[in-house]
């Protein structure tokens, strides 16, 4: 017989993986996960360990706020992704995406790398400031990709349920380099230094522009989530900006309160993240951190 708490349980855990993969998430990951065929990453993997914790919840958002620090990649997000009309729906799809590449046979992986590219293929236009910027361009890619790496990385190492030592974090950069580079990014880090480097490369191109900030303020003061969910959401989101480098703070108009992120921020992210575990079973989670 099943107990109240157990049943609380079970209807929390459904109602986020409908958020986070959509009505027909059950379909998917049966798909994904049950589907017979060779797989590129072993389930033991660092990178299967890292996407499948809660953690990524984390992740997802500082890779967002990062992210959005290089122009390009911000004006082609404001006005190609619908990350604000439709942000459920690029969530699910993100979380297909990842779940797919991470955990799926390598025959759908290929054609969800497939899908993606010829996506990529046709957003392509100009900042402001009359920059070109395409989608397809395998520098911009790359920095996606460092973004995400980093973020799920960093995220995983602070809150996963058993952080991965350095020849798994090395693992981690070289597995999912094998993603990016197959989506047409270029000169990939493939260790956890090289990945390092990567970001500091970066640093130059990186900027404050009013989308950046923007794109701030909306996830992590005006997220389209009812009331109820807010405060949750509040932790995970005050637990991806103390995970935040101290540079990329101020560019975003976001604080920088060491002993507070310390203490109490990673306390709360903590909490957040062992309620997520507790209330997605293994089997439940497709991956939930936004592209």
């Amino acid at each position: 017989m099943t107990s109240p708490l157990d049943q609380v349980r079970s209807r929390l855990g459904a109602m986020l993986f409908e958020r986070v993969a959509g009505e027909e998430g059950p379909q998917r990951r049966e798909r994904i996960h049950g589907a017979a065929g060779a797989r590129w990453f072993d389930e033991s993997s660092a990178i299967c360990r890292v996407h499948a914790d809660a953690a990524m919840f984390v992740g997802g958002l500082r890779a967002l706020l990062l992210q959005s620090l290089h122009p390009l990649a911000m004006t082609a997000v404001a006005g190609h992704s619908g990350y604000k009309g439709d942000p459920w729906g690029r969530l699910q799809r993100t979380s297909t995406f990842l779940a797919t590449t991470t955990f799926g046979t390598a025959a759908d992986a290929e054609v969800a790398i497939a899908q993606v590219r010829a996506i990529h293929s046709r957003i392509r236009g100009t900042t402001a400031e009359g920059e070109p910027y395409a989608a397809s361009d395998p520098h911009l890619l790359a920095w996606v990709h460092v973004a995400e790496a980093d973020s799920f990385l960093v995220a995983y190492q602070a809150y996963g349920a058993r952080p991965l030592d350095e020849i798994e974090c090395d693992a981690y950069v070289a597995q999912v380099a094998r993603v990016g580079t197959a989506l047409g990014a270029a000169d990939l880090p493939a260790t956890k230094a090289e990945l390092d480097d990567a970001l500091t490369a970066f640093r130059p191109e990186l900027r404050s522009t009013p989308e950046a900030r923007a794109a701030a303020r909306y996830l992590l003061l005006h997220p389209p989530l009812p009331l109820p969910a807010r405060a949750p959401y509040g932790l995970l989101g005050a637990a991806a900006v103390g995970l935040l480098p101290r540079w990329a703070r101020w560019p975003l108009r976001l604080p920088w309160l060491p002993v507070t992120e310390a203490t109490a921020v990673r306390a709360a992210g903590h909490v957040a993240t062992s309620a997520i575990r507790w209330v997605v079973s293994p089997s439940a989670v497709t991956d939930p951190a936004p592209r």
